[in-house]
């Protein structure tokens, strides 16, 4: 977002009373302060999945005060989601999970804007979606996906939070694509292409809440530009020992995505 779109929607992003009251206590913390919440205001964030991890992580970014949110998924709510996926309720079974997670939004906070898109994206699409956002979040347990929007995001530069939750286990980590900065194919070319889904290796509710948190703590961080992001670096953590490990994840000189001759 330009200095100049900012510009012009100043006066739409001052904060009200309402506003002022309602995130008090984090106006308090003074590397955020008004500025810092006036920034989520204009925030427009594209997050991919509402499943565990898009649940916990817009819900964050919900009462938060993030300004506006794409939220995009293709499946619908089921039984076996609502061990973990926080804003679906048994009245939701059978609904798309973007209209259950959105009306649970809402109550959650009325004062910001939900847009939901009920499909599988193709790449056009990503790269339209990707474009129109200044944050993209990935919540999906689809490499192909993450692939695809770490291309969109390292072509326009906005950063990308990617995430995810298995059995007592999850990672977190923040590309940012300056030009020494590693992109989601030089971390996925480490670990190759195994995907594991729940259905097969099961997961902790409080584990993909956790992970969950953090990637949205760092979201808020990214958007309200303070302390310092995971970027460039993993974290990884062990439920099972509670432990937290953090490994710094290099640039790869061979990667066909940042270190393709421009």
């Amino acid at each position: 977002m330009s200095d100049l779109s900012l510009n012009a929607a100043d006066d739409l992003d001052i904060l009200s009373d309402n506003e002022m009251l309602r995130y008090s206590r984090q106006i308090s913390i003074k590397a955020m302060d008004i500025e810092g919440q006036e920034k989520l205001k204009q925030a427009k964030v594209l997050v991919i999945g509402a499943g565990g991890l898009g649940c916990t992580v817009t819900q964050y970014l919900a009462v938060a005060g993030v300004g506006e949110m794409t939220l995009v998924d293709f499946d619908t709510v089921e039984l076996s989601n609502l061990q973990r996926q926080v804003l679906h309720h048994d009245e939701n079974i059978g609904q798309a999970k973007v209209d259950s997670a959105k009306q649970t939004l809402a109550q959650l906070n009325p004062l910001i804007t939900i847009n939901t898109i009920n499909e599988f994206l193709d790449e056009a699409r990503i790269e339209h979606l990707v474009s129109e956002h200044m944050l993209v979040l990935d919540c999906t347990d689809n490499v192909q996906v993450r692939e695809q929007l770490n291309q969109s995001c390292y072509k326009h530069k906005i950063s990308f939070i990617s995430a995810a939750a298995i059995r007592m286990e999850g990672t977190v980590t923040v590309f940012d694509y300056q030009s020494s900065s590693p992109c989601y194919h030089c971390y996925s070319s480490l670990f190759g292409e195994q995907q594991l889904t729940c259905v097969e290796s099961g997961i902790l509710a409080p584990v993909v809440g956790l992970v969950g948190c953090i990637q949205a703590t760092e979201a808020i961080k990214a958007i309200s530009q303070m302390g310092q992001g995971l970027n460039g670096r993993i974290l990884m953590i062990d439920a099972m020992t509670m432990e937290f490990r953090e490994m710094k994840l290099p640039k790869q000189a061979n990667c066909s995505v940042c270190s393709a001759p421009v």
